[in-house]
């Protein structure tokens, strides 16, 4: 685990010699799709689409990736974005699975021709396929590697530093969304334990508890509570019994 929750520096420069680079995302577009995420859970809608409002790139992929919640694409934009996901997931290397490791964007404005990638067998495979640049964010809710979100240019550019910082709080959003969606399909609600005598006072209790160590909302301190309890084999209530006798405690989780 990363000693700590990094700034999202990319791994590699914003800028290369020769390749364009995008403006500021329009703030009118972010705004509605930080609206649009935000209130995903409430509609199930497609995850995707928001940030293709949002940010000047040509498709994505939204995939949880490895231990606990598995490797699988939630959603893609196009036939190109899911590709790219299956290359990665088939070769166990790219892009995605270094911004899950490092906890960082990786960024590859020019991805055919840049020479010492980690990824060699990846680069190769991607073929004739039209991608130019390739940048990928890991999704993170508290100490939870969740997975990655890959977007890609069909022509070699770059992102600005507003546009990292557009597409790593949208990332933010859409790593609740997902974790949301994967608590639910594994039935992992806190109800499920009222008749082994769970106890809400103790989760509301710990929630509290979460809420003022990561500086997060109500909803999304008991959405760390659940996911903490699903990737270690736990219930929620035995979870929220050890945060209130500060046996956990999710500050030191994230160092």
């Amino acid at each position: 685990m990363s000693t700590q929750v990094p700034s999202p520096r990319p791994l590699r420069a914003e800028r290369v010699e020769g390749v364009g680079v995008m403006t500021r995302s329009d703030r009118l577009s972010f705004g509605v799709a930080v609206e649009e995420l935000t209130s995903a859970h409430l509609h199930q809608t497609n995850l995707c689409a928001p940030f293709l409002r949002a940010l000047p790139v040509d498709g994505l992929a939204i995939s949880t990736l490895g231990v606990p919640f598995g490797t699988e694409t939630i959603c893609a934009s196009n036939a190109a974005a899911a590709r790219i996901d299956e290359i990665q997931f088939d070769l166990g290397e790219g892009p995605c699975w270094d911004a899950r490791a490092t906890r960082r964007p990786v960024l590859s404005p020019d991805i055919r021709h840049e020479a010492n990638l980690d990824w060699p067998v990846f680069q190769r495979t991607l073929g004739d396929t039209e991608v130019g640049g390739i940048f990928a964010f890991p999704m993170l809710v508290g100490s939870l590697d969740i997975g990655a979100v890959d977007f890609y240019s069909r022509m070699p550019r770059a992102l600005t530093l507003g546009q990292i910082e557009d597409a790593t709080t949208l990332v933010g959003i859409a790593a609740r969304q997902v974790l949301r969606r994967v608590l639910l399909s594994n039935t992992m609600k806190p109800d499920a334990d009222d008749d082994r005598g769970y106890s809400r006072r103790v989760v509301h209790q710990a929630t509290g508890m979460v809420l003022a160590q990561l500086d997060v909302s109500p909803s999304d301190a008991l959405l760390i509570l659940q996911g903490y309890a699903f990737s270690h084999g736990q219930t929620v209530r035995e979870v929220a019994e050890n945060v209130v006798a500060r046996n956990i405690d999710f500050t030191s989780e994230l160092n």
